[in-house]
C-alpha cells in the first residue's frame, strides 16, 4: 500500500513518522516544503510538490489538518486532492466539522471513499503511536487502512457513519477543554488561600477528580515555559468555536462550552494564542472576581 500523508505539524509528524516505521511506503506534502523534505531524508521516503502530484502517487491519503479552511485548501482546486486519479481512499485525522466531512465525501469522485478518524491524545501519545481513533464508519469499511490506525493507535473506535468521529472529536476536545478551564480555576482558588502549586496539584492529581489529561499535562501546568508548545490556546478556541456552531445547528445547550470558547478568546486577544493551553492557568492567576 502506498501512503500519502498531508499536514506536517507537531502532531502529523509524529504520525508520518510512525507509518514510515511500520514499513510503509510514504510520500508526504505539507505547505511548508522545506519541512516536508526535512522529515522525508530522515524518514528515507519521498516528497510530493503538490496534493495533486501526491494524490496520483499513492493508494490512500491521510490528512492531519488544522481546520476547515485548511482542508479545503487543500482538496479542492487544480492542484488539490482530489484532482488526482489514483488515490481511493482519504483519511480526515483533523478536527473538523461533521459538514466539512459530509461536503468532502460529496464532492470525491466515484469509487473514492473519505473516512474521518480525528484521534484524541497530545503529542507524546502521538509520537508513542498510543492515539485513540474515532472513525467514522464501520470494522469492515475500515478494515483497508486498519494497519494505518493500527500503526499510529492503540484503539480504533468505529462509530458508523461519515462525520460521526468529527461530532465525537468534538465532544471529547469540548470536555478536555472545559476540564483545562475547571483545573486553572481550581488551582488558582488554592494558591489565594496559600497552598502550593505543586502541593494543590497532588491534590488533585490524588481525587475522583483527575483525568488522564491532566496526569501527562501536569509538567505544563506546573512549569509551562520549560516544556514544548503541545496545543495551542488558538488552536483550542478553534475547536470550541467549531462545537458550539455544531450545537447551535443541532439545537444543544452548551451554556459551559460558550463560556470556555469565551475565556479562550479574552486570553488570545491578551496575547495567549501561540501558548499552550495550559497557560490558561497563568491567564486566570491575573484574573480578580
Amino acid at each position: 500500500m502506498r501512503v500519502g500523508f498531508v499536514g506536517l505539524g507537531r502532531m502529523g509528524a509524529c504520525m508520518a513518522r510512525n507509518l514510515a516505521r511500520a514499513g510503509f511506503d510514504l510520500t508526504l506534502w505539507t505547505r511548508s516544503l522545506g519541512k516536508a523534505h526535512a522529515l522525508a531524508a530522515e524518514l528515507g521516503c519521498a516528497v510530493a510538490d503538490s496534493p495533486r502530484t501526491l494524490s496520483d502517487t499513492v493508494d490512500v491519503v491521510v490528512t492531519m489538518l488544522a481546520d476547515d479552511p485548511a482542508s479545503r485548501v487543500v482538496h479542492f482546486g487544480p492542484d488539490g486532492l482530489f484532482a488526482g486519479q489514483r488515490a481511493t481512499r482519504f483519511v480526515e485525522m483533523g478536527t473538523m466539522s461533521p459538514y466539512h466531512l459530509r461536503a468532502l465525501a460529496d464532492a470525491a469522485r466515484s469509487g473514492v471513499r473519505i473516512i474521518d478518524a480525528p484521534v484524541s491524545g497530545a503529542t507524546q501519545a502521538a509520537a508513542e503511536a498510543q492515539l485513540v481513533i474515532m472513525a467514522g464508519c464501520d470494522a469492515e469499511s475500515a478494515a483497508p487502512v486498519q494497519p494505518l490506525f493500527d500503526a499510529m493507535g492503540k484503539q480504533t473506535l468505529y462509530l458508523g457513519e461519515t462525520g460521526a468521529g468529527a461530532v465525537m472529536k468534538l465532544a471529547v476536545n469540548s470536555l478536555i477543554h472545559g476540564i483545562n478551564q475547571t483545573l486553572a480555576e481550581a488551582m488558582t482558588l488554592a494558591e489565594a488561600a496559600g497552598i502550593a502549586p505543586e502541593v494543590a496539584f497532588d491534590v488533585i492529581e490524588a481525587s475522583a477528580a483527575c483525568a488522564p489529561m491532566l496526569k501527562y499535562r501536569r509538567p505544563l501546568y506546573l512549569d509551562e515555559a520549560g516544556h514544548d508548545v503541545t496545543f495551542t490556546v488558538a488552536l483550542a478556541r478553534k475547536d470550541m468555536e467549531v462545537t458550539v456552531d455544531l450545537a447551535h445547528k443541532l439545537g444543544t445547550g452548551m451554556p459551559q462550552g460558550l463560556r470556555t470558547l469565551a475565556i479562550l478568546k479574552q486570553a488570545e486577544a491578551e496575547g495567549f494564542g501561540a501558548r499552550d493551553m495550559a497557560a490558561i492557568l497563568n491567564y486566570m492567576r491575573g484574573k480578580k472576581s
